[in-house]
């Protein structure tokens, strides 16, 4: 067998959000979330948007994450088909809502975090590091309707409440945290990324650059604690990455695509760098954005910068000087000219494996510090078959070449551009929800789930084809990608 350009010790793994799979919303004290509320079908975009505003549970819409994929009374069946891959890490979040049910009590709900103890100690009996987000859109119902969601400072306050409980509980048995789930979202979804919801005649980027600017606080915060109660831990940021391209060689084109580029990582560059980019400060200057600053955030964000940069990639975007305000195309919810060079998946993102080493490259070059691909996966609708064997498979070998195309673009980044990279959590080991569109059709995982769109189906597991793939990647190490 060829040797691994992947160093030892290298994390394979999957991961998945509390919200798309784990369901039992109503469970053992759990509170509602934001995210409890978006619903499947065409008031999906605005309420994701913050212009249609569902507050509660009704009986007109179809919620996709009340169930999920049921993970909250299924998790040691799941974790044991990770096991079964041979997974080194897991990358799972908590629900916000099952610590503290509303987000302002003064004491965490037992039951929440009995539950996430006994899935870490599970992972940890095989084997299996939990790498943990804090915050993966999740934000209690209640703190939205009552405070305003992440627009309002108080909730730098609960936050602060949460991580502390998750870090003195979980010491020893959670090495890696993340504190926000694509923390650019706020600027793209921003009721599901901040718990954000506006009203008519609202300034709503100005609203997003505060909710933002909070966010940024609590995460600098997290990470001074996380430090103080365990100097083990490994604490990074995540974003929702992949590089815009210019359109032409215009140079007009190319200032474009940079400064797509620039909105994206300027959240990034206040957690890796710890301070707000030039760029950034000069453009709130220009459109009148005030900062909500207040004593003692400077030096809170410049002395606690993140571990490591974690990120998303699914695809890369392209970007012309004409297209910047009108281009109604979307990859990952972010703006997006098609790019004729690349071939789409079925729901129109690119599929650009060199963009993966691209944007590694750029990442690296710009933060120096280690990186970590937490979502990467491919969207497909899958046919379950016959296996021959007794049981049902998929057939998924589209599946298969696109992650061998990635972690082929991975390896060249760490063997030829000298890129520091931890690991590699597939989007999702298992079917689960899809945070845009809400559909199960949008498949992802190595182990088939059987739920249909509309919520139908006995939730039963089936590993596909490419389950066994990844158990050889991982066996490998990523040399054998056959």
């Amino acid at each position: 067998m060829a040797s691994s350009a992947f160093p030892e010790g290298f994390l394979w793994g999957g991961a998945t959000a509390a919200n798309q799979c784990e369901g039992g919303y109503d469970a053992d004290g759990r509170g509602l979330a934001n995210v409890d509320v978006i619903p499947h079908g065409p008031d999906r975009i605005y309420v994701l948007l913050g212009d249609t505003h569902i507050t509660h549970i009704d009986s007109t819409h179809n919620f996709p994450a009340l169930e999920s994929v049921d993970f909250y009374h299924r998790w040691k069946e799941d974790i044991g088909y990770y096991a079964e891959m041979g997974f080194k890490t897991y990358r799972m979040s908590i629900a916000w809502t099952r610590i503290f049910p509303n987000g302002d009590e003064d004491e965490p709900n037992e039951a929440g975090l009995r539950f996430y103890e006994d899935v870490f100690r599970e992972c940890q009996s095989h084997g299996i590091e939990p790498l943990v987000t804090i915050t993966h859109f999740d934000c209690p119902m209640h703190l939205i309707t009552e405070y305003g969601g992440w627009k309002n400072r108080r909730l730098i306050d609960f936050y602060e409440k949460l991580v502390t409980v998750l870090f003195k509980r979980y010491k020893g048995l959670v090495h890696y945290w993340l504190t926000f789930n694509e923390i650019n979202m706020i600027l793209a979804l921003p009721f599901m990324g901040a718990g954000l919801m506006f009203e008519p005649g609202e300034d709503k980027r100005a609203s997003e650059f505060r909710a933002a600017h909070h966010e940024l606080v609590a995460s600098a915060l997290a990470t001074k604690i996380g430090h103080e109660i365990d100097p083990d831990n490994k604490i990074g940021c995540m974003l929702a990455g992949g590089r815009y391209y210019p359109a032409t060689s215009d140079p007009a084109d190319v200032l474009a695509a940079m400064e797509m580029d620039d909105d994206n990582y300027y959240l990034i560059d206040v957690q890796a760098r710890g301070s707000y980019p030039a760029y950034a400060v000069k453009r709130f200057e220009r459109e009148g954005v005030q900062i909500p600053w207040e004593e003692g955030d400077r030096e809170l964000l410049a002395e606690n910068t993140v571990d490591f940069v974690s990120f998303s990639y699914y695809s890369s975007r392209m970007m012309s000087a004409e297209a910047m305000e009108s281009t109604n195309s979307t990859s990952n919810a972010f703006p997006t000219l098609r790019n004729p060079h690349l071939k789409q998946s079925e729901w129109g993102w690119a599929i650009d494996p060199l963009g993966l080493r691209i944007t590694l490259r750029s990442l690296h070059e710009r933060y120096q510090k280690p990186l970590f691909v937490v979502e990467n996966g491919l969207g497909a609708k899958d046919e379950l078959v016959d296996d021959g064997k007794g049981s049902k498979t998929v057939e998924d070998d589209y599946r298969i070449d696109y992650l061998r195309q990635h972690i082929q673009a991975m390896r060249d980044a760490i063997e030829l551009d000298v890129v520091e990279l931890l690991g590699y959590t597939t989007w999702g080991p298992i079917d689960l929800v899809s945070a845009g569109t809400g559909e199960m059709s949008k498949r992802y995982g190595f182990v088939y789930v059987d739920k249909d769109d509309a919520g139908e189906g006995s939730l039963d597991r089936y590993r596909k084809k490419s389950f066994w793939w990844y158990k050889k990647v991982i066996e490998s190490n990523g040399s054998d990608l056959a």
